[in-house]
């Protein structure tokens, strides 16, 4: 962790199969802000790294429920995803966030932003954004 920033941060991931968000909290847990959207392989490297620059105190990855609140084949690929950071970052907690409906809030939140068509609807930019609703749900309920 870099001694410049002595907070650790806490790190929210919208995992998919073909991009992962990520979202990052101010050093005081506060707010969620969009880091960016990797390739998955590229995305384990990346939280690797942020935990190497900054420190991270909780990994809170998007848990894809179906609508009755019952896992099914896509929580079972996050749970694969979640292994692989658990290699990279041992010693940061992971926290499972139900993420129903966090695409169609991002969606809104980049419409409220100004961001016009089609760039609200560019699946790597919904991915980030989804993130970071993730973590900012997170967030306010602690």
């Amino acid at each position: 962790m870099s001694l410049l920033n002595a907070t650790p941060r806490v790190v929210g991931v919208d995992v998919g199969t073909k991009r992962i968000g990520i979202a990052r909290s101010d050093p005081l847990h506060v707010f969620s802000q969009v880091h960016g959207t990797f390739a998955p392989a590229k995305a384990v490297a990346e939280v690797e790294r942020l935990h190497e620059e900054d420190g991270i105190s909780v990994l809170v990855v998007g848990w894809p429920l179906s609508m009755d609140g019952e896992e099914n084949e896509s929580t079972e690929f996050v749970d694969a995803f979640i292994e692989e950071l658990r290699d990279v970052v041992p010693d940061v907690d992971v926290v499972r966030q139900d993420e129903r409906f966090s695409s169609e809030i991002a969606i809104g939140a980049l419409r409220e932003a100004g961001v016009r068509q089609p760039g609200r609807h560019d699946k790597g930019r919904v991915d980030a954004a989804a993130a970071a609703v993730i973590l900012q749900d997170y967030l306010d309920a602690r």
